[in-house]
C-alpha cells in the first residue's frame, strides 16, 4: 500500500526531472548565458532614454523581449545551422547533430520566443509594436546572409543593435539621433568580434562554400577591420555622452571599454587563434556590463 501512495509523488518527481532535462538541452542550445552581450545594452537604451530609472513596467516587458528575442535568434539559428554544424568538428557536439534535441523541438521553442516578443511589444507601446515585425525578419533570417554575402557579420550586427534602439523606443517612442547612435555602437561592436570568432572557421567556410570576411579578405584583413569596427564604436559612445550631456563617470566607462578593447584585440594573432573563446566570451561580456553600470552610475 505504501508504494501505491507514493505512485503520484514519483510520477511528479520523473515529470519534474524529464522537463529539467529537456530544459537544461535548450538552455545549452541557445548558449543562454551569452544574453550579456544583448541584455545590458537593451537596458541601456532603457535608462538612457529615462534619464535614470524608467518604472517597473517598461523594465518587465524590455526583459522579456530580449529573453524572447534572444531564445527565437539563438533556435532559428541552430535549426538553419544544423547541418553545417554537423559538418563543423567545432559545432558538432552541439545538441541537435548531437541527436539530443529535433529541429521541430528547437523551432518550436524559438516560435514561442516570437509569441513573447510580440506580447511584450504589444504591452509597451504602438510603435514598438508597429516595429516588431522588422525584429521578427531579422532575428529569424540573419543566420541565411553568410549563404550569401560576407557582409552578415553587419546583418549579425544590425540584428543586436535592435535590443538598445528596442529599450530606448519602450520609454520614449520616437526615433532620435541619440538612440541611433547607441544602436549603431551596439551594432559595430558585434559586427567587429563577430568577424574576430569567425577567424576560427575560416578553412571550414571556404570549404563549404561560405561567405565571412575571414574567408574572403583573410585573418589579417579581417582583425584590421575588427579593430576599425571597435575605434567607431568608442566614437559613437563618445557623442553619445556629448549628445545627452552625460557626466564623467560615463566616460569612465567608455574608458575602461577601450582598455577592454585593446586587451582583446592584444589576445589574438593571425598566428594564433588559440584565445579567441576568452577574447569573445570573456572580454566581451565584460564590456556590456561595464558600460551599462558606469551608466547607471551617472544617474545616481
Amino acid at each position: 500500500m505504501a508504494n501505491t501512495r507514493n505512485l503520484p509523488h514519483l510520477a511528479i518527481s520523473g515529470m519534474v526531472r524529464h522537463v529539467w532535462r529537456e530544459a537544461s538541452k535548450h538552455r545549452r542550445n541557445i548558449v543562454l548565458e551569452h544574453t550579456i552581450f544583448a541584455l545590458p545594452f537593451a537596458y541601456l537604451g532603457l535608462f538612457l532614454a529615462a534619464r535614470g530609472w524608467p518604472g517597473w513596467w517598461p523594465f518587465l516587458w524590455v526583459t522579456l523581449a530580449m529573453v524572447g528575442a534572444r531564445t527565437a535568434a539563438m533556435s532559428f539559428n541552430r535549426a538553419i545551422d544544423a547541418r553545417l554544424d554537423a559538418a563543423n568538428p567545432r559545432t558538432a557536439s552541439r545538441p541537435i547533430p548531437a541527436g539530443l534535441l529535433t529541429r521541430r523541438d528547437v523551432l518550436g521553442l524559438g516560435w514561442a520566443g516570437i509569441a513573447l516578443l510580440l506580447l511584450a511589444a504589444w504591452q509597451l507601446n504602438p510603435l514598438c509594436l508597429a516595429l516588431s515585425p522588422l525584429a521578427v525578419i531579422a532575428l529569424t533570417g540573419y543566420s541565411y546572409t553568410k549563404r550569401f554575402s560576407w557582409m552578415c557579420h553587419f546583418v549579425l550586427g544590425g540584428t543586436d543593435a535592435m535590443a538598445p534602439a528596442g529599450g530606448w523606443l519602450a520609454v520614449q517612442p520616437q526615433l532620435t539621433g541619440a538612440m541611433l547612435l547607441l544602436a549603431f555602437a551596439v551594432g559595430i561592436w558585434i559586427a567587429g568580434f563577430d568577424m574576430i570568432y569567425a577567424c576560427q572557421d575560416i578553412d571550414f567556410d571556404r570549404a563549404q562554400g561560405l561567405y565571412s570576411i575571414p574567408a574572403r579578405f583573410g585573418i589579417v584583413v579581417a582583425l584590421r577591420l575588427s579593430a576599425l569596427c571597435h575605434i567607431a564604436m568608442i566614437l559613437a559612445l563618445l557623442g553619445l555622452g556629448w549628445l545627452l550631456g552625460l557626466g564623467w563617470l560615463y566616460y569612465t566607462g567608455v574608458g575602461v571599454t577601450v582598455g577592454l578593447l585593446i586587451y582583446e584585440h592584444r589576445l589574438i594573432q593571425p598566428q594564433d587563434l588559440s584565445r579567441i573563446q576568452v577574447a569573445f566570451f570573456t572580454v566581451n561580456s565584460f564590456v556590456a556590463t561595464v558600460l551599462l553600470l558606469f551608466t547607471l552610475a551617472n544617474f545616481m
